[in-house]
């Protein structure tokens, strides 16, 4: 039976972060990094349209394995993105980051949750279970200011 991993998904910083935005989400273990990614720019409401990357350390700023789009040269590449939850966690020690558009820096730190829980019947994953905070604009309009 397949597992369901809780994560806690929290924005900690961003070019136009301005208050707690935080989800928690169930998702099947077998989950695989680029479509984390793809969920969590549905959850936020962005549009996709830059550079990503994961990466495994003891902060951000500690990095000790990346998983990437981006290649030596800058050319969009899946490097490692197709590196399932279940290969990545446990992280004893360590937290994953997920950090996207390389200009206005979206860094979010996920953790995973420890209770186990198993796939349910009628239940389609992956979903938001608990919400917090209310989804930053990734271009604010500047008349706002």
């Amino acid at each position: 039976m397949r597992e369901i991993y809780t994560l806690t998904v929290e924005l900690e910083s961003g070019m136009n972060a301005k208050s707690t935005w935080k989800r928690v989400i169930e998702l099947s273990e077998e989950t695989d990094l680029y479509d984390l990614h793809l969920y969590i720019q549905k959850i936020i409401g962005f549009d996709n349209d830059h550079l990503f990357e994961f990466f495994v350390g003891k902060s951000w700023r500690k990095r000790e394995r990346v998983f990437g789009n981006e290649d030596e040269n800058g050319f969009e590449e899946r490097k490692g993105l197709d590196t399932m939850l279940n290969e990545v966690y446990p992280l004893t020690g360590l937290k994953l980051y997920y950090h996207f558009d390389f200009g206005d820096s979206w860094m979010f730190k996920i953790k995973k949750g420890r209770k186990k829980k198993y796939l349910v019947k009628g239940i389609t994953y992956p979903r938001v279970i608990e919400s917090e905070g209310e989804n930053p604009d990734q271009y604010p309009s500047w008349e706002d200011e």
